[in-house]
């Protein structure tokens, strides 16, 4: 049987690409995802053997639909398609249980290895990813701890994509008060006040792009 798989980029144009490349080495695209909430709706609904999704998306990023896939779908094994080859990055992507790294520099056939290689059980990381970064996270060392919830993280990303509480409620679907209430939480965890200092805090953390 073909590998499944799940693919999530918010351009569509380059969903269609990645979608004919897989296609024509004969693996089975059975969704496609614009932002994280879908990715993680999908995957419940499809069961892939495998997603690639991309870091930068909206609503969720890559990394926290990644660590959500891990509690919802367990058997899905998560692969990120990303430019960023900072070791920020790729110790949290790997912290949230991904199995594959691919850079969007490497060749189209780095993406197909990385499928075929992660849906045997094995770990794929692109050449030019620090293999120090791996060894780091076996190791558990440099690697600091993330003070906010799941739900928080979400709610962070929303604020520093420009959503109001009320936008932010609403794509959740949550209450208008159980969102502020995130948000006031977070803010004391970070003792940050200034919507301004939190954007900027999720761009170094990766939440969202400058």
């Amino acid at each position: 049987m073909p590998i499944r798989v799940l693919l999530a980029d918010d351009h569509i144009l380059v969903r269609q690409a990645l979608k004919s490349l897989l296609e024509r080495e004969k693996l089975q695209v059975i969704a496609e995802a614009s932002d994280g909430q879908e990715v993680v709706a999908l995957a419940e609904a499809h069961h892939p053997d495998i997603a690639v999704i991309d870091i930068s998306m909206p609503i969720l990023n890559g990394i926290d639909a990644a660590r959500e896939l891990g509690r919802s779908c367990p058997k899905t094994k998560t692969i990120l398609l990303t430019q960023h080859e900072e070791d920020q990055y790729i110790r949290e992507a790997l912290e949230a249980g991904v199995k594959g790294y691919v850079l969007k520099n490497q060749v189209a056939s780095d993406l197909v290895h990385a499928i075929q290689q992660v849906s045997r059980g094995q770990f794929y990381l692109s050449p030019g990813v620090s293999r120090a970064v791996m060894e780091a996270y076996r190791t558990k060392s440099d690697s600091p701890a993330d003070p906010l919830t799941a739900r928080e993280r979400q709610v962070l990303q929303l604020i520093a994509e420009g959503k109001s509480t009320r936008d932010a409620a609403s794509l959740l679907g949550i209450s208008v008060k159980t969102a502020e209430s995130h948000r006031m939480r977070l803010m004391q965890k970070l003792d940050i006040h200034e919507t301004a200092s939190l954007v900027r805090y999720a761009v170094r953390r990766g939440l969202v792009q400058p």
